[in-house]
């Protein structure tokens, strides 16, 4: 199957879809990862610890993330994904604002149970989607570009966020980035249309959807995509939890306000990370990389790499040196995104690969949102209680977790040994050797 503008298999819409569902993409990463740049007014604010307010912003998210992200990719692979797409965003963007208008502690964990149960919708209709709209060979390059929305997200979160926090405090951050997403919801529902599944796919789409039994059975027989899962999610561990302390590091050890912190922050997510991804998406659309094996090994070399500045940029003391380190940071965390993604999709059928994308998210949002954040404030209270380590605490607790990304790495490099093959199985695709 080639991608060729004149095929009437490619969809002519495809860039179209995928720039939509890449700015639906930067919304769901916005409305995310705002709180972690508002942590330290919010904790001044309600008064929590470094434990308490890492459950408040990003277990309370996740707990209602990771139960229904995969019973809603199950529906995605049965049902329309645009509809579950648009009415997702709807519900995380509505709640998102509606954080902006808590006034206690409460209101506030209730509003961010519900923004999760909204963002569990995001991902898995939306990759689906554009795995039916651009045929194999291409798909790690389309969910690359899809993976700017990350690096576009994340400066919204920090930049926009952290300046609307500065002039307003911190509530309107958040009615800044969920009022729009309201709009653009509408958009989805009334401009993407629902493709066929499986329709650029050489082998013949199964005719029945998947359950979730069948597709963890499949995941568990291809050694590739349990490496792709577990060293996306090791991966996720390591680099989003760093960054979702990054900012409260920031004001605590180097002394920025929330608005410096994020104004230092949001351009290395927008112009390192969009640079990263763009990096990604050149070096996939390379003919190399029609070898996933090429791109699996890549992807391990530079997640390796990557862990030795995150590891330093945590010690010095000079704000000039740490900033020049996140400059080389910041742009491996968005590199691995959508090749993984892209790979994880073909590896598995048609009808599998929602709940596959939801089986990687969940595993990951546990490993970037509950386990990380939770265990750098549990050490990070530890370190200031038992070693007196006061504002500094938080550095040596992230100083444990950066080394980390050298586990990631190994499993990302493994994967590569059988992916070939479990690529061929589930495409249909002829293995060249």
């Amino acid at each position: 199957m080639t991608d060729n503008p004149t095929n009437p298999a490619a969809p002519r819409d495809r860039w179209y879809v995928l720039a939509v569902l890449t700015i639906v993409y930067a919304m769901n990463i916005a409305d995310r990862f705002s709180i972690s740049t508002l942590i330290e007014p919010i904790q001044q604010e309600l008064h929590l610890s470094d434990s308490g307010i890492a459950f408040l912003t990003g277990v309370a998210l996740a707990l209602f993330y990771v139960t229904v992200g995969i019973p809603i990719a199950a529906l995605a692979d049965r049902a329309s994904r645009r509809n579950i797409l648009a009415l997702a965003l709807a519900i995380w963007s509505g709640m998102t604002a509606l954080c902006g208008l808590a006034q206690n502690y409460w209101q506030l964990l209730l509003a961010r149970f519900a923004v999760g149960i909204g963002e569990a919708g995001g991902t898995p209709p939306s990759t689906s989607i554009l795995a039916d709209k651009f045929p194999p060979a291409r798909r790690p390059m389309a969910l690359t570009i899809f993976a700017l929305g990350a690096s576009l997200g994340a400066w919204l979160g920090s930049s926009v966020a952290g300046a609307a926090a500065e002039r307003a405090g911190w509530r309107a951050a958040f009615l800044v980035l969920g009022i729009p997403g309201l709009l653009i919801a509408l958009v989805v529902c009334l401009t993407v249309r629902e493709p066929r599944r499986g329709q650029l796919d050489s082998a013949p789409t199964p005719s029945q959807p998947s359950t979730l039994r069948a597709t963890l059975r499949l995941i568990a027989g291809q050694r590739s995509a349990v490496h792709l899962l577990l060293g996306g999610s090791a991966a996720t561990f390591w680099s989003w939890g760093l960054m979702w302390w990054t900012p409260t590091f920031l004001q605590r050890s180097h002394h920025l306000t929330v608005g410096q912190a994020g104004q230092l922050l949001g351009p290395m997510h927008l112009i390192a990370g969009a640079g990263g991804t763009l990096l990604a998406g050149w070096v996939m659309g390379r003919p190399a990389a029609a070898d996933p094996r090429y791109v699996a090994r890549l992807l391990g070399w530079v997640t390796a790499l990557a862990t030795i500045p995150s590891i330093i940029l945590y010690w010095v003391a000079s704000l000039k040196a740490a900033t020049a380190l996140l400059w080389v940071f910041v742009p491996a965390v968005y590199f691995y995104i959508g090749p993984i993604l892209g790979l994880l999709q073909n590896v598995v059928p048609a009808n599998m690969r929602a709940t596959a994308c939801a089986i990687l998210l969940f595993i990951a949002n546990v490993a970037n949102l509950v386990l990380a954040p939770q265990i750098i404030g549990w050490l990070s209270d530890w370190f200031a209680g038992s070693f007196g380590a006061g504002r500094e605490s938080l550095r040596w607790a992230l100083l444990l977790l950066a080394p980390t990304g050298f586990w990631a790495a190994w499993h990302l490099w493994t994967s590569g040994a059988t992916i070939r093959e479990d690529e061929a199985s589930a495409t249909g695709e002829l293995v060249q050797h």
